[in-house]
């Protein structure tokens, strides 16, 4: 009974320990380019002329899609909406880019809509990234109205850089449900008029040598994004942290079966005191 007691001690004191192996970096190398994904989060993106999914779902989903199909790629995240925030750099590491899409949500910065300090943002991101190609997704669906940048001149910092950026308006035409506060069933919408700055958007594209798009659905969007894909590769290089192999089961496992073993004697001599 005492050595098996002193084995379960031991066994958990181990697991505790958590032992592991396996700790070293490698470099991932291949042909790819630099993206940034600037995303509008602001509350006009909760408009439900995507149906059955509001304009912000599927500008998640199909970066999510796209994000997916990356190799070699780095790709960035940065949101914005009246102010612009970089959610994540530029990484290889495309489950940490999936996470921090799915956690984009209105609400989360000043609301508005400030394009000039979105695509500043993103080109910062780009400004020392490996590659000859360097490109900026940005999506939006309304008018610039916020931020003390001018987004023509944000475009022309982007191209002096070497930056190409690719603007996508997302938003139907006409008429569209867009939220306006919050009632006792959650939010209320009322149809408001789509207004979505199209000659901006391709002022920022056609200056910097992108391409601008009006996304009315989900397919637009993919289209979108097949043409970066075309972009030319260059070749890149990232350093990764290989995870650790964890070995606390083994110690466990021994633990538990010398707990087991013991009261299984126990038993056989009598009632437990």
């Amino acid at each position: 009974l005492f050595l098996l007691r002193l084995f379960a001690l031991a066994g958990i004191t181990l697991a505790i320990a958590r032992p592991r192996t396996g700790a070293r970096t490698e470099t991932l190398r291949g042909d790819g380019i630099s993206i940034v994904i600037a995303m509008d989060i602001s509350s006009t993106m909760l408009a439900e002329d995507f149906q059955p999914a509001n304009r912000l779902q599927v500008a998640k989903q199909t970066a999510k899609e796209f994000i997916s199909g990356r190799e070699a790629d780095q790709v960035g995240i940065v949101a914005f909406a009246g102010e612009a925030l970089t959610q994540v750099p530029l990484t290889l590491d495309y489950p940490v880019l999936l996470a921090a899409i799915d956690n984009l949500q209105p609400g989360q910065l000043e609301d508005g809509t400030a394009i000039g300090t979105a695509l500043i943002t993103a080109t910062n991101r780009l400004r020392d990234a490996d590659g000859r190609s360097r490109v900026v997704i940005l999506l939006t669906d309304g008018e610039s109205n916020r931020g003390a940048i001018d987004p023509r001149t944000a475009a022309q910092a982007a191209a002096a850089t070497g930056v190409r950026v690719h603007t996508v308006g997302i938003g139907s035409e006409g008429v569209a449900p867009v939220p306006v506060g919050r009632g006792v069933f959650g939010l209320r919408y009322e149809n408001r008029p789509v207004r979505i700055d199209e000659p901006l958007l391709e002022d920022i594209a056609k200056s910097t040598g992108g391409r601008y798009q009006r996304a009315r659905d989900a397919e637009a969007l993919r289209r979108t994004y097949q043409q970066i894909d075309e972009l030319e590769r260059a070749p890149m290089r990232e350093a990764r942290l290989v995870r650790y192999r964890d070995w606390y089961a083994w110690p466990l496992g021994i633990a538990l079966f010398a707990l087991t073993a013991e009261l299984l004697l126990l038993w056989r001599r009598g009632p437990l005191p």
